[in-house]
């Protein structure tokens, strides 16, 4: 087989190969050390995207677990879930409460007269428009229905325009035809529906059972709700009432410790998912062998050490000079190796004897634990914290070093074509002295 190597016409060497060898030892050490440097880049700009994820995310839960509701201990409960159900917030206190639901509250409904022909039939056999003025509440709502609309079209044109108003409207048929209802989810005494306009849906319509208020007894004392949701009867509780009761049940708000430890977990949870996070960026494999030996894309970066430092730091402040209840009282300890805290059931279950409402007070306010958390950190969030700042630098960084790239690849294919061309020259040198050589040999032979 014929070689594929192209030499030089006068000299015999591969001076394309030379050339290439000689380029390439050039380009070799700098592309390496970009190569590199571009790696180690792009693998600190993860991590810290990584870092900055997961912290972002222990504030938001912080932010979830900052109100009274989540560290007052306090939960609402009814002894009958199916006459009424209860939820508490932020301005609940501690009460037990005796409810009588009397009545529920209803909402209104009117049904147009039966047309035979069912839902095709038409309600508008005129030659133009007609409006249908559905009222409510004060309010007067227009409907055009077009000539020659059925019952289905009218309806579904009521559907479109009114159901940002919760004005809904339906059609029932039985063996006789046809009627369409309207209703709407609005409750209590005042919200009647009623038709009119010339539309023939309008003509000799029906009124339901007209709606009602709900009404209850709470500890004896008789109320009344247009919905059946109580948000202002009894403070901080809200009472969803489901149905009537034949006898009272009661409704009490009070300590629930496992309410605060529901809490308290998920501030470990939050805690412990951030910790992994920075440890997993951080950490040292270590192998017994230094060449094997794997380090963490951020091993050793001191913006991390800073950033555990002041969270560790925060754990063990006291919220302020009155509380004498720590994490650890609770049960609550830290890994030496890793960082992680665990809850201690029956460390909780002693402290919880005297220190309920100890916890509320390690946790919540200017000087409670949340907050002197969310302090701590934001330095490192945000578009112009720490962390985002060190991704903008790393970013700059690679840019810098694609354009180092560039500027090489540049530089190399500059210094190719100059060795090309002295190779080149170099040849057809050799070229005219072989060619003169074998001239002169030619003529001292002769």
């Amino acid at each position: 087989m014929a070689s594929s190597t192209i030499t030089g016409v006068g000299s015999g060497f591969d001076t394309i190969g030379i050339v290439k060898a000689l380029v390439d030892a050039e380009r070799a050490p700098k592309q390496t050390q970009i190569q590199t440097q571009q790696k180690d880049a792009t693998t600190q700009l993860s991590a810290v995207g990584t870092v900055k994820s997961s912290l972002e995310a222990y504030r938001a839960s912080l932010t979830k677990l900052n109100t009274a509701t989540s560290f007052s201990g306090l939960a609402g409960t009814s002894t009958d879930d199916k006459i009424a159900k209860v939820s508490i917030d932020d301005a609940a206190s501690t009460g037990k409460y005796q409810l009588e639901v009397t009545q529920l509250a209803t909402a209104s409904k009117v049904s147009s007269a039966v047309f035979a022909g069912g839902s095709s039939a038409k309600v508008n056999d005129s030659e133009s428009p007609t409006t249908l003025t559905i009222s409510q509440s004060g309010s007067d709502y227009n409907v055009s229905i077009p000539a020659g609309a059925t019952m289905q079209e009218a309806r579904d044109l009521i559907n479109t325009q009114l159901q940002s108003k919760g004005i809904s409207a339906n059609i029932l048929s039985d063996a006789k035809g046809s009627r369409m209802v309207i209703s709407s989810p609005n409750t209590g005494e005042g919200t009647d529906i009623k038709l009119s306009g010339e539309s023939e849906l309008a003509k000799g319509f029906t009124a339901g059972d007209p709606p009602q208020n709900a009404k209850y007894k709470i500890d004896g004392f008789e109320l009344e709700s247009k919905t059946n949701k109580v948000t202002s009867a009894i403070s901080g509780v809200t009472l969803e009432l489901i149905k009537p009761t034949d006898d009272p049940i009661t409704i009490n708000v009070g300590v629930n410790t496992d309410t605060l430890k529901t809490s308290v977990q998920s501030f470990i949870t939050a805690y412990n998912a951030l910790m992994t996070s920075i440890n997993t960026q951080t950490k040292v494999t270590a192998t017994g062998d230094a060449s094997t030996t794997a380090a963490g894309a951020l091993t050793g970066d001191a913006s991390m050490r800073q950033l555990v430092n002041s969270i560790r730091g925060e754990l063990l402040q006291s919220s302020d000079s009155s509380n004498t209840m720590s994490l650890s009282q609770m049960g609550v300890s830290t890994d030496q190796k890793t960082g992680l805290l665990t809850l201690d059931d029956k460390a909780w279950d002693k402290a919880m004897v005297k220190g309920a409402t100890d916890v509320s007070k390690m946790f919540l306010g200017d000087t409670g634990l949340i907050s002197r958390m969310n302090k701590a950190t934001d330095s490192y969030v945000g578009t112009t914290g720490l962390l985002a700042t060190r991704s903008t630098d790393l970013n700059t960084k690679l840019t810098d070093l694609t354009t180092q790239m560039s500027d090489l690849d540049r530089r190399m294919d500059a210094l190719k074509t100059t060795l090309t061309s002295k190779y080149t020259a170099m040849d057809g040198l050799i070229a005219k002295i072989n060619a003169s050589s074998s001239s002169i040999m030619t003529t001292l032979n002769s």
